[in-house]
């Protein structure tokens, strides 16, 4: 702790004996009697380390409290440290903090919320799995009931691993040219199951042309898709209308509800559709909001009750 101490101090010390020696040459070269300085010099020795004791004291108290708050964390520890530096040092502290707590609070939240989302999956992969299950049990494996069950269960695997990759890694983009109508025409031919039980007919118009990563992208149009079928009426209608620098699409669904629409793309925001009907995640919308804002796109939704929801993706 002297160590310490002198480390410290040692630039006004160095000053205290520079000045001596000055004082001492300066007797010498005009002949003055040593006496004088002498006792000058023991005088003020006598009175520097009444200093050095008390300036001691307080650098061991200023250490000991620092070492408590380390430990402990608390600002109040430092209320005895109130000179100018020390209150400089206490904001840029009390800043810092503020930051870890806000860090602590946002890491929980994200904890928290990967916790609901894997009991909201696995409740949700409990349904085709049972599916299964029972129709083994019965001897009832139409081929296409057990490929819905199947592609269910691929789908909402894929949500759950997309998320978690995409809120670790949001720079995994590998862009290069891609038609986003063969994009949509492939994701149709993946879900034909879906289409043919809800007997929903599809019509896709135009093409478009642009530098993007094809896979994210077709996560995206993945989830929207998935939401035209999820939420359209048996022997609905889609309709995706292709344009430059922009994508329309249309179902004839059971709509959403006004007040719903601000937040479908917030995080776990399921709204009255997925309450009522117990099929969302509240992560597919929140998702591909954030992905297109990456790939510098834009999207909008716009819905009536009972007449259906289009959903619009233009270049920013």
């Amino acid at each position: 702790m002297i160590r310490a101490y002198f480390k410290e101090y040692s630039p006004w010390y160095g000053l205290y004996l520079v000045l001596s020696l000055i004082f001492l040459l300066t007797f010498y070269l005009y002949h003055l009697p040593l006496f004088y300085f002498i006792s000058s010099f023991i005088f003020n020795v006598t009175l520097l380390l009444i200093i050095s004791l008390y300036c001691y004291w307080k650098f061991y108290q200023k250490i000991k409290i620092l070492h408590h708050f380390i430990t402990v964390r608390e600002l109040k520890n430092l209320n005895s440290l109130q000179t100018p530096s020390d209150l400089a040092y206490k904001a840029a502290l009390a800043k810092i903090l503020e930051e870890q707590l806000d860090d602590r609070l946002y890491h929980k939240a994200r904890e928290e919320n990967l916790q609901q989302l894997i009991k909201v999956w696995s409740h949700q992969m409990k349904v085709p799995i049972s599916a299964i299950s029972l129709m083994a049990q019965t001897n009832h494996l139409k081929q296409s009931d057990v490929q819905s069950q199947l592609l269910r269960l691929e789908n909402d695997l894929a949500r759950l691993l997309n998320y978690v990759k995409f809120s670790q890694n949001q720079s995994d983009f590998r862009f290069e040219k891609c038609q986003v109508r063969e994009i949509l025409v492939d994701l149709i031919k993946k879900n034909q199951v879906f289409f043919l039980q809800k007997e929903i007919s599809v019509n896709i118009q135009g093409d478009w042309e642009l530098k993007s990563d094809k896979k994210w992208l077709s996560f995206v149009f993945s989830q929207i898709l998935d939401n035209a079928i999820k939420y359209n009426k048996k022997g609905g209608h889609i309709t995706i209308l292709i344009q430059e620098n922009q994508v329309l699409i249309e179902d004839t669904g059971m709509g959403i509800l006004k007040e719903d629409i601000p937040r479908l793309f917030e995080e776990g925001f399921t709204g009255y559709n997925g309450h009522e009907h117990q099929k969302a995640t509240g992560l597919g919308l929140y998702m591909a909001k954030k992905i297109l804002n990456s790939l510098e796109l834009e999207i909008a939704v716009d819905s009536q009750i009972d007449q259906g929801t289009q959903v619009c993706i233009t270049r920013k």
